[in-house]
Order: structure tokens, then sequence, then C-alpha cells
């Protein structure tokens, strides 16, 4: 499969000093000398490329990046949702590690222990990847919210950005990508919430910032990526922006919701896809999951009155969560449609040390057989806990409507995103996008053909960010290649480890089903599906400068 999305065929794929050779029948006759894999039976395709991570910080101690290396993934785009990690003053790193705990699950110890602290603008931390060395290739974003505290300051969460405050910005943008930064990305989501509470940086920008960042990356030929819509910049608004810029945008995400608001965002991409729009609203075909303990109910907290606790200390949390008021008031902001509403129907008890025989029941089951309120429930199991870490409860938000997720799947012009590879590490792993989509999607269901599966994995995803090296197998480009069994290729199971600096929790799914090889720039980074110590050491994955 040569990633083009034309049919499969059998032949043999050569290669010499990271470079394919030669795409041909019986190539090894042509090569005595040569090392030979037997894929028979088997699909050789393109390595698969994940435009939506956060290996921003886990790169530094995890070079292999995984979970990603595990599910065929030979290329990440880290940076996204504007939560790059420079540029940043030594005297702003505490504030970036704890704004990363908020809203993507990183724990700041980890952070901490992790960084190796030796840069501090966005081309010394190109340069200091680069350096240290990386197992898979690697392209990043510059931040926007990074941007906003490096110039800013403390008011980059209270207000607007003066004009020669948006200049410096815009010259930072265009430095970065200069540099080899990919794009700019930026993030409007009601979940996104900093340290304090309060929105992140990016969502204090006025039109006239997102509309100077916007353009400083196209000048330079850099992508933009944006999560979510603000009264700002609605949605359709973000056609029209990229049709009077011209460089390509692509925007997290399009998932299927029970009040059917992904056929109308499906609606407006084809209105601006007919308008000559180059915008790539990014589908997955995973439930949108969190497993959540209540110390960080992430999905809880874009109610602004479970924000208020995030600053507070785990006492008064506590206090919160006993107090009538205080719940009255949250079902009062969720009365009139504010933050995300629970699907109570999906909460089901993962964890409880004060409940155990309560484990794997569903919240709702519980609620109705105690005549309770499932809210009152859920905070309930969590005073019960000694530290509130205790009881761990797993919700799904969206995409979970199989026949809406087939119809985003098969939609022209959206492409798959939203792993979230590196973040929320501790609440979901939905790295294993590719063998899901190879394994229920194309085998399972029929839902794509494997030739169009492994296309949207590869090609796709290099040609909306200039990767012209890779993404095909093709004779002259880099021999960045996975080989899996389509008969049994799946995700395999997830289990909790704590392997991350400061002893730190993470989910991890490392035992995929019929994923067997991997090679980067044709360095061996999984034999036989087990990744391998020399490649650790050699690092041969390459900082994708794709814009400069």
């Amino acid at each position: 499969m040569d990633g083009t999305g034309t049919p499969g065929r059998r032949a043999d794929v050569a290669f010499a000093d990271g470079v394919i050779i030669g795409v041909g029948e019986d190539l090894a006759a042509e090569h005595p000398d040569a090392t030979v894999v037997d894929a028979t039976g088997q699909v050789v395709a393109p390595g698969f490329i994940d435009i939506h991570t956060h290996f921003d910080a886990q790169v530094f101690w995890d070079p292999a990046l995984t979970t990603s290396c595990y599910h065929g993934v030979t290329t990440v785009v880290a940076g996204n949702c504007g939560f790059s990690i420079a540029p940043t003053r030594p005297g702003d790193r505490n504030l970036i590690a704890h704004t990363l705990e908020k809203v993507e699950d990183m724990d700041p110890a980890s952070l901490n222990a992790g960084i190796p602290w030796e840069f501090e603008t966005f081309p010394e931390y190109l340069d200091t990847v680069e350096r240290r060395g990386a197992v898979l290739n690697y392209a990043v974003y510059i931040g926007h919210t990074p941007l906003r505290i490096y110039v800013m300051g403390d008011d980059a969460s209270s207000r607007s950005a003066e004009p020669d405050e948006i200049e410096t910005m815009a010259a930072l943008v265009r430095e970065a990508i200069e540099a080899g930064a990919c794009g700019f990305a930026t993030s409007f989501a009601i979940t996104h919430l900093g340290a304090d509470g309060q929105p992140i940086p990016s969502r204090w920008a006025d039109r006239a910032e997102i509309d100077a960042l916007c353009r400083a990356a196209s000048e330079s030929n850099g992508v933009v990526g944006i999560n979510g819509a603000t009264e700002t910049l609605h949605f359709n608004e973000i056609y029209d922006l990229q049709l009077s810029l011209g460089t390509p945008f692509t925007y997290t995400a399009v998932l299927t919701t029970n009040t059917g608001a992904h056929l109308k965002a499906v609606q407006m991409h084809r209105d601006g896809m007919a308008r000559g729009a180059q915008v790539w609203p990014q589908v997955s075909c995973r439930p949108l999951t969190f497993s959540m303990n209540m110390v960080e109910p992430f999905t809880l907290n874009t109610s602004p009155i479970f924000a208020e606790l995030m600053p507070k200390t785990l006492d008064e949390r506590r206090a919160a969560y006993a107090d009538p008021v205080w719940r009255q008031r949250v079902r009062d902001g969720w009365a009139k449609g504010i933050g995300l509403l629970p699907r109570w129907e999906t909460y089901e008890i993962m964890e409880t040390t004060a409940h155990p025989e309560l484990v794997g029941r569903r919240l709702l089951e519980v609620a109705e057989e105690t005549g309770r309120d499932p809210f009152d429930v859920l905070l309930e199991l969590a005073i019960d806990e000694p530290d509130l870490h205790g009881v761990r409860v797993k919700a799904v938000v969206a995409n979970d409507d199989e026949a809406g997720v087939a119809l985003l799947l098969n939609e022209p012009g959206c492409t798959l995103g939203l792993s979230d590879a590196g973040a929320h590490v501790s609440q979901l792993c939905d790295a294993p996008l590719p063998t899901d989509l190879l394994g229920k999607w194309v085998r399972d269901k029929g839902v794509l053909t494997i030739e169009d599966a492994v296309h949207k994995l590869t090609q796709v995803q290099a040609d909306l960010f200039g990767f012209s090296d890779r993404g095909v197998v093709r004779e002259g480009l880099a021999a960045d290649l996975v080989v899996f069994d389509p008969t049994t290729v799946a995700p395999g199971p997830l289990r909790r480890v704590r392997d991350f600096p400061a002893d730190a929790e993470r989910l991890t799914a490392d035992q995929p089903s019929g994923m067997n090889h991997l090679f980067v720039n044709g360095t061996p980074v999984i034999v036989d599906g087990k990744l391998q110590e020399d490649a650790i050491t050699a690092r041969p994955g390459k900082v994708l400068r794709s814009a400069r």
C-alpha cells in the first residue's frame, strides 16, 4: 500500500542509507547482501503521521515517543492547541508547567524533572530537540499560550494585546517558522483553563491579534492549527480567514454529539470547500472518553463553578463538594447550558477505595438504586475518600455515535487527528487511533478500504504539512515504513503504569496486535513487535523543519 490510495500490489521495497531505492518484484535477488525482512501476507505501508500530539516535553525523556511508536507512527506533530513549551523565560517555567497540568493533565513534577531547560526561544527549543535526538520524526507548532506569556507577562491571562505587543508576537511567529516550526497553533476551547481556573492566555486574544498571528504564519508558509472556536472567531469564519490568507488551516475537532452539531459542522465544511477553502477539520475513529479523579475532573471543570476550585486546596475542594449550596450553583449553571453537560448515562466507576463493591458499576444505576441524583452520588463517593484521589470515573464526552463516525471518516476534506498523544496521560490514551482505524473500521466494519485508511494516515497528512519527502512508498523518499498484519491488527489493552519522571503515572497501550515492524529513516525501531534498544540509542528521527 504505497499511501496514495491506489490499489495495493505485491512488491518488495528496498532501502539503504535511510532512503527507498526500489519498489518492485524480486528486489532481494538484485541486492544479495541486503538484510531481508519477510513480510509475506502482510501490508507494507508508509509510516503513519500523527498530526495532533503533545510530545513537546515528553520528547526529552522518552525519545521513542511511546505509545505512538507501537502503533505504526513514524512522524508526529507537537505543539497542538497552542501549548508548545517555547518561547519561555526562566521565570515563567513553573507557570507553563502548571498550565499544562490543568489543560493537558501533565504532572508538573514530571515536567520539572524531565525538561532540560537549555532553551528560551523557539529556535533554541528546536535546536535542543535536534541535538538530543528522537526515535521518531518530530515537527512542532509555535504555540499561542507561551507566546502571549513571553510577550505580555502576567497580563497574558487578563486582557487583549496592544498593537505593539501583537507585532512582537507576529515577529516571533515568523522567526519560529523560519527556524523550522511547522506553523502556528492556538486554542479557544472551553475546556482549556489555566492554573488559576481562568481561560488560558490564547482565549483572551481579540480578532486583530488572531488575524495578525495567522497572517504571520501564512507569510512564512506555516500551517495554522486551531482548537475550538470563540465569539471572536466562529467556525465558519475560520474558512473566511483561510481564504484571505491562503495557508492551510486545520482545526480540532468535528466529533459526533447527541445534539447533531457534527452534521451542521459537516455542512459548513462542505460550503467552505465549495468556495475553495483549504481547511481540514480533524476527525477521530475513537470515542472521546476521559478517566478522571475528582481532584482534576477535566470535563466538569468547564463549569465556571467547578473552575473556581482549580487553584484551591484539597480541603477547600472537599468542603465545596459537601456543600448543598455549591452543588445547586453547579446545577443552575448546567440548566443554563454553561459548560459541558455531563452525560451521566456514560459514567462508570473505575476506582474507589472506600466502596470497592461499586467498581465497574454505572453511576446512573447506583443513583437509581439509592434514589439519589447521580451528581450527588459522584460527590459523595469523592468525599468518602481520604484525599479525593481514590475515586476515578470514566465518562464519554463525544464521538460514540458509530454511524456519525462512519460519515465523518468518509467526509472529503476531513483529516485524522486528536490522538492527543502525550497529553491527558492519566485520563486517556488515544495514540492507538491508527490500529483502531485499521482493525475496527477497516477490517471489522468495512467503513473504509484499507487503501483509503492508509492514504488518510500517510499522504494526506504529509501533503497538509509539506512533508514532501515522506508519506508515500516511492523511490527517492524517506524509508519510513510500517509492516502490519491486516487480519489481526488491533489496539491491544490499556494499562496504567508509572514510568514518567518523578514516578508519575500514565495510561499506555504498548501491546497492539498485528504491528510487526517499524522503520524510521531506514532504522529498525520495532522488530517483531518489540521496541529496539539500538533505535533508542541511535535516535534516527529527524526534526522536520518543513516550512523552512
